[in-house]
């Protein structure tokens, strides 16, 4: 009897230690409701439960490393294509300074390179949404999952 007390407690920890392992990857999504909440909600609640176990510890610091990143290369990759749509669009309106003009016909081609960006872009965000569901569904059934394309700023 004592044996199965036992293990029925420690299995119940395992469980809880998986299901905050899930709350804390899957808290990156706080990021679609303000600002930063994919780095600033993870961090809390990897804060709050990291000295729980060193599961916990690890995941935590995984998940905030991993959204650090992301956000770096998605500021990168906006800054990146911040000249070519400006470019794109001063390039149809060079006669602007001229005689105060501003058409508003933006053609093939920056139809075209807005599509690629909004593309880009799309791919980025689906990446990093679909990452963030498998580093949680790992976590919940206790595996210790590795964000590929990771910065380590907490190590």
């Amino acid at each position: 009897m004592h044996k199965k007390v036992l293990y029925l407690i420690l299995n119940h920890e395992k469980n809880t230690e998986n299901t905050n392992a899930f709350l804390i990857h899957i808290s990156a999504f706080a990021g679609f409701m303000f600002p930063f909440g994919n780095i600033i909600t993870p961090l809390i609640a990897w804060q709050t439960l990291k000295d729980r176990s060193p599961f916990l510890d690890e995941q935590g610091k995984e998940v905030v490393n991993f959204n650090i990143s992301y956000t770096l290369y998605v500021f990168l990759l906006t800054l990146t294509f911040i000249p070519f749509g400006i470019g794109s669009i001063f390039r149809k309106n060079h006669d602007f300074w001229n005689n105060n003009h501003f058409n508003f016909d933006f053609g093939f081609d920056n139809l075209f390179g807005f599509i690629g960006l909004v593309s880009i872009t799309s791919i980025v965000y689906l990446t990093g949404i679909a990452l963030v569901i498998i580093a949680s569904l790992k976590a919940k059934e206790g595996e210790n999952y590795k964000y590929p394309f990771t910065i380590k700023f907490i190590k």
